[in-house]
């Protein structure tokens, strides 16, 4: 009898899966489609996690802007699947604020050269070409790696303070990884081409057209998780996990704080996306202590959405902007109707989304909701987007351990933790945080589906290593795409 007949056999397995995102709850329904008890538990009130969808006054807001996009035949499948004619397809239109300008990214020849002026763009040109002839020997920072390919005049425009703004650390202490995995397939080369429309037409280099839930990526996480529930299996929100009990090197049972009471929930399998930090401070026994010293050094980025609603039609036609200016706070901007109309539900308003990055604690974080949308009105009147007599409501979402910090260390502790985590015979780490690395939606959903094969079937595939291959997320190669490099989708 094969490993999966064994398992699927066996009435008494029950698989707890930590955390109701993308990544769990994938890894669920794969496992209620084969019959498998499996039970979703998710701390918050809502589901999808990083991916979720809030709402007020009946206005949906994404947070983060989430693009539905992938290179994986059994992801998009799955996608299809669950939203069907839900499932839009949108263009992508995004611009860049830097010097009270904006420029169209992915850049226009025009556009670019009447922000920029013709002589900022030859020293652009002519800064690229010296760090092409003299480049840095060793890249291992974000601000060696886009120097030695843009140069460093391109690196302070259109790259350092953006950046610095998301991460909150210089970009001197970025790892060059990071850059690797997000913009890998751009050079100027490629850029200018671009903007030239001259560039390989098998190659897309910046995907123009994305699909997107009509009512916001939460609108797949819901429906995933309800078809869960019909299958059999359960999604417990509310459920934060407080203790991670085990013997030697097997998890036996987690206990979750439920209406204020400690609920213990027995498992014999564990796939968990719940950050790979707060994962191993809640083993008990606890786990040596130096894995527990790598825990507490590894590091995150908050941010919070401050979401104002405008009395005015149609503000700008852009999905997002870019907000390369240190006068402001403000990060991103989405303007929600311009994903879809259906996120809006008086057509004669319009949502913004203003996207503030932040550590747990820090001013911004501590500071009231009135004060950020405060801080948000008079921000978009600065930007001008919007006038602060228009915005007539706002409020605030915070967005817990949104990023994976790519810091100088993070590589030592995460090797130590990594290394413990797998002796743990019956648990599987998935997802963005799970995995402490900036994986996209797809991605992580790629790490619940092969954490179900790996259960199943017995097979062997290292989780950390999707997304690994630094491969840039928006380069397709038109003619690969009609083959799936990462798993079959015939099991959806």
């Amino acid at each position: 009898m094969s490993t999966k007949e064994n398992f699927l056999n066996d009435n008494t397995k029950r698989v707890i899966v930590i955390g109701g995102g993308p990544a769990g709850l994938t890894a669920a329904y794969q496992l209620v489609e084969e019959g498998v008890a499996a039970t979703v538990l998710e701390k918050a009130l809502i589901v999808g996690g990083l991916s979720r969808t809030e709402s007020f006054r009946g206005f949906q807001f994404d947070m983060g802007g989430h693009r539905f996009f992938t290179k994986s035949k059994a992801v998009e499948a799955f996608w299809n699947s669950v939203l069907a004619d839900d499932f839009i397809v949108r263009d992508r239109i995004s611009r860049i604020y830097y010097r009270k300008r904006f420029f169209d990214y992915p850049l226009k020849p025009l556009n670019t050269l009447l922000g920029l002026g013709i002589w900022e763009s030859l020293r652009i040109i002519a800064s690229c070409l010296r760090w092409k002839a003299f480049p840095h020997p060793v890249e291992e920072t974000f601000e060696q790696w886009v120097t030695n390919r843009f140069g460093r005049r391109l690196f302070e425009t259109f790259f350092k303070t953006y950046t610095e703004k998301v991460w909150g650390i210089p970009c001197t202490e970025l790892r060059a990884e990071w850059a690797a995995q997000r913009i890998q397939g751009l050079s100027l080369k490629t850029a200018v081409l671009s903007m030239l429309r001259l560039r390989n037409k098998n190659i897309k280099t910046l995907i123009e057209r994305f699909h997107y839930p009509r009512l916001g990526p939460g609108m797949m996480w819901r429906t995933v998780a309800a078809k869960i529930k019909e299958r059999g299996g359960h999604v417990r929100l509310g459920s934060d996990v407080v203790r991670i009990e085990r013997t030697g090197d097997t998890i036996d049972r987690v206990v979750i704080l439920h209406d204020g009471c400690e609920v213990p929930i027995d498992g014999t399998d564990f796939i968990s996306s719940m950050p790979l930090t707060e994962l191993v401070r809640k083993l008990d026994p606890p786990a040596p202590d130096d894995v527990l010293a790598a825990a507490k050094a590894l590091k995150y980025r908050d941010f919070l959405t401050v979401c104002l609603i405008v009395n005015y039609r149609d503000l700008f036609h852009d999905n997002w902007i870019y907000v390369h200016d240190s006068e402001v706070k403000v990060g991103r901007i989405q303007n929600y109707k311009n994903w879809s109309p259906d996120m809006v539900p008086n057509p004669d308003q319009s949502s913004l989304g203003l996207e503030y990055f932040c550590n747990q604690g820090d001013e911004l974080w501590n500071a009231s909701d009135h004060e950020l949308v405060e801080l948000g009105k008079r921000e978009v009147h600065q930007l001008g987007l919007a006038n602060m007599a228009d915005v007539v409501d706002g409020c605030v979402f915070r967005v817990e351990k949104s990023y994976p910090v790519y810091d100088a260390a993070y590589r030592e502790h995460l090797t130590i933790l990594r290394k413990y985590v797998d002796g743990l015979k019956n648990l599987q780490t998935i997802g963005r945080n799970g995995l402490h690395r900036y994986n996209n939606q797809d991605h992580a959903m790629l790490t619940g589906m092969f954490s179900v094969r790996n259960l199943l079937n017995g097979e062997s595939h290292d989780l950390w290593a999707v997304n690994a291959e630094q491969e840039y997320h928006e380069e397709i190669h038109v003619d690969d795409a009609e083959q799936d490099q990462l798993v079959n989708p015939a099991r959806l």
